[in-house]
């Protein structure tokens, strides 16, 4: 008998501000038209003045504990992936488990950009199966707005603040191996991260700085590096993209989308896609889309879903899960 965690809810919070292309081309040289054309982005949400991530992240959670039926009580573990934490220290997650009335157990971050959900989702997975803790809360959330050049047009038209969450439950388990997290393949070459970074840093700068970034070779890494984990969760488990229920990838870009589905022979109606309606949500965009396939009620109690993720430094990874 060994140990596997289970995703039991799925929960998400947007912003209430919405920019929309029209508002985005009267700021620089761009329009509705090229962006969607490029991008497959319609709208991003923008934090509030005096929103944090951690009440982005809060609000998620909440929304995931409600959705899984679990009190907070339960709750012993928190893995929170955000690039924009409110200070640069204690960790965001700690303000959540604070807002939440959480009291035990641990809460830490994770960074790895818009990889960094898989990242959190591998850790929590990896702590709960080890017997460490229970029931997690992997939380994804982003004020990505803020660390934005909006003179940019390569970048500034890309990103949108949010976040999704999901809680993990371990329980004891002797039936199929294909149950519950499956598996994970996370990997980074830092070699590439001045592909795509932030031009600020406490200890560089002393500012926070804003996002920069080489897209087209950005690009053409993402889906070299997003096919290969694909890959080697194929080759792992003997799967193919016919076996999979559902395609849950990073909202980044629908062009990046559509290549790696391409590439991994995953039929289109098998692709989750939200980008449209918040952009590039980070670390945030990976639950945000599963809460909505879920809510929506095309993901179902069952389903195999593939989730894949690329970010700054480079990062990038694949999850296998069964909802």
């Amino acid at each position: 008998m060994a140990r596997r965690s289970f995703i039991r809810g799925t929960g998400g919070y947007l912003p209430e501000k919405v920019l929309t292309n029209d508002d985005i081309s009267a700021m620089v040289d761009t329009s509705d038209e090229w962006i969607q054309e490029r991008t497959g982005i319609k709208r991003r949400h923008v934090a509030a003045e005096g929103e944090l991530t951690s009440d982005i992240a809060t609000a998620a959670a909440r929304s995931a504990l409600e959705a899984a039926g679990i009190p907070v009580s339960e709750v012993d573990l928190i893995v929170l992936a955000t690039t924009t934490p409110d200070q640069t220290f204690p960790a965001t997650a700690t303000a959540v488990q604070a807002k939440l009335g959480m009291t035990g157990g641990a809460a830490f971050d994770v960074q790895a950009v818009c990889s960094g959900f898989l990242f959190a989702l591998a850790t929590a997975d990896s702590m709960l199966r080890q017997g460490l803790f229970n029931t997690a809360l992997v939380i994804g959330a982003e004020t990505f707005t803020r660390i934005l050049d909006w003179s940019d047009r390569g970048t500034c038209v890309l990103f949108g603040d949010g976040g999704g969450a999901a809680v993990l439950q371990a329980e004891d388990w002797t039936g199929d191996e294909l149950a519950g997290v499956i598996t994970h393949h996370i990997r980074t070459d830092g070699t590439k991260s001045d592909l795509l970074y932030v031009d600020g840093g406490v200890s560089s700068t002393g500012t926070i700085g804003h996002v920069r970034m080489e897209g087209n070779r950005v690009f053409r890494h993402a889906v070299t590096n997003i096919s290969s984990a694909i890959q080697a969760i194929y080759d792992e488990t003997g799967l193919t993209g016919n076996d999979i229920d559902w395609f849950v990838p990073h909202q980044a870009n629908k062009r990046i989308l559509d290549g790696v589905a391409k590439k991994m022979n995953i039929a289109e109606e098998k692709v989750i896609v939200t980008v449209q309606e918040h952009a590039n949500t980070s670390a945030a965009s990976i639950p945000l889309a599963l809460n909505h396939a879920v809510r929506s009620g095309r993901a179902k109690p069952g389903d195999l879903i593939l989730s894949e993720a690329m970010g700054g430094g480079f990062s990038w990874g694949a999850s296998l899960f069964r909802l």
